[in-house]
């Protein structure tokens, strides 16, 4: 089982993205239960004190991440290189999308109180939010929800994870009428 452990293992380090259990069988060649003993191990060894990193869960996917605690001293350096800082504006833009999808444009400009083209153009670029279809009412507008990119960058397993709003928070993404 050691052998099998560190093959996991050594796939996890090379891949960037999260990888489904069903993907890490594909590539390794063995079967699920040995996958899930593997990750088992793995995580096991991990949340030992001794280790810098951790196995994540984001968007049904496994990944190899530095642990939480030492996120903040690495990510300066070691955060998306090609990422660049989101604005304030585009935040806000993708807080907005994150807490109300699936929502349409005319909507995120509702609640922002200005246009939200360019922020959507941007935020669509850097793949943290997609269209999700169309809204049915007249003008069929389309509507845009997050992607599992969002996840990766905020270190989230689903959208049901992101931090609870209080009630004047969620008055904030609540549209009128």
């Amino acid at each position: 089982m050691e052998k099998e452990t560190a093959l996991i293992e050594a796939i996890l380090y090379l891949e960037t993205d999260p990888l489904e259990e069903s993907a890490i069988c594909r590539i390794s060649g063995l079967s699920k239960e040995a996958v899930t003993m593997a990750l088992e191990t793995l995580g096991s060894r991990y949340a030992q004190e001794d280790s810098g990193v951790e196995l994540t869960r984001i968007g049904g996917g496994i990944m190899l991440s530095p642990k939480k605690e030492y996120w903040d001293h690495l990510k300066e350096r070691y955060g998306k290189k090609n990422e660049g800082r989101l604005s304030r504006a585009a935040m806000e833009t993708l807080s907005i999308v994150a807490y109300s999808q699936p929502i349409t444009r005319s909507e995120i400009e509702a609640i922002r109180g200005v246009s939200a083209d360019n922020m959507i153009r941007l935020l669509l670029e850097k793949e943290l939010i997609r269209e999700t279809g169309k809204k049915d009412v007249p003008g069929k507008p389309v509507q845009f929800g997050t992607t599992k990119e969002f996840l990766k960058l905020f270190r989230l397993e689903s959208i049901a994870d992101l931090p609870k709003l209080n009630e004047s928070e969620a008055e904030r993404f609540e549209l009128e009428g």
